[in-house]
């Protein structure tokens, strides 16, 4: 090895983000929020933005290494991927319709965002890569896998469990926001927060208004919302902590805060 070669061993390990995009100035523009790249940068690692470009999803081995991967916020996932359309208990237009209106920005369906996010699930699948999908990342994750979402919590499951509803998104408080989840003993998610549940429930902040409908069946569960919503779950057969392998899955934001 020559003296300008880079010693591997003491590279950081390099996380991968994929950005969002906005318009700004009448032009788009490709972001990540800070607080996702603090926690990267908080536990060691480089955080990595890719670009939610044009073909990009085709362009991902130029990443390489890729030592873990974070997926956070961002648009509903296109409902074609998980057949939506054809799921008797779905939305019906006029429905849609009402929820495109009340969710303006989250229903702009990314597609370009969509391939390269679910490429890199299933990469960090086939090989071990460490996966953490924060909000639509756990969607991203579920769908990857074979799992289905609700189109919208309200429309679709607070309507059949008005006694236990949760309101899942507060657009007059995004990052105050909070509402319980009950944690399953025995899981990741229980020894992570084990200091800040209270018996087996914690308080956590959230903004979204899709979910899990379906949960893949290589995950199991972590955390329920009162109304039944899955808020938390993982690949048991992933998951080694020795050695920091893990394929989680959570809906609600612990880079914001729990407690």
């Amino acid at each position: 090895m020559s003296s300008s070669d880079p010693d591997l061993s003491r590279i950081l390990p390099r996380v991968l983000i994929v950005s969002r995009r906005t318009v700004r100035k009448n032009k788009f523009v490709d972001f990540v929020g800070e607080y996702h790249l603090d926690l990267v940068v908080g536990y060691g690692a480089v955080p990595v933005i890719v670009p939610r470009v044009a073909g990009m999803h085709a362009m991902l081995d130029s990443f390489e290494p890729i030592h873990g991967v974070l997926l956070c916020e961002g648009e509903d996932i296109d409902p074609s991927i998980y057949d939506a359309n054809n799921d008797e208990d779905g939305l019906t237009p006029e429905q849609l319709d009402a929820v495109r209106r009340l969710h303006p920005s989250d229903a702009a369906v990314d597609h370009e965002k969509d391939s390269i996010e679910l490429l890199l699930a299933r990469r960090c699948l086939e090989r071990g890569i460490p996966f953490l999908g924060i909000c639509r990342g756990s969607q991203v994750l579920n769908v990857a896998c074979g799992g289905s979402l609700y189109q919208d919590v309200d429309q679709e499951l607070a309507s059949r469990a008005s006694e236990t509803a949760v309101c899942h998104m507060d657009y007059a408080d995004y990052d105050g926001h909070r509402h319980p989840v009950r944690v399953l003993p025995g899981t990741p998610l229980h020894h992570w927060f084990a200091e800040s549940l209270d018996g087996d429930e914690i308080m956590v902040n959230s903004y979204h208004h899709q979910g899990v409908r379906r949960l893949a069946e290589r995950f199991l569960p972590m955390a329920f919302a009162p109304d039944g919503l899955v808020e938390g779950f993982y690949d048991p057969d992933a998951y080694s902590p020795g050695e920091g392998k893990f394929v989680v899955g959570l809906q609600f934001h612990p880079d914001v805060s729990v407690g």
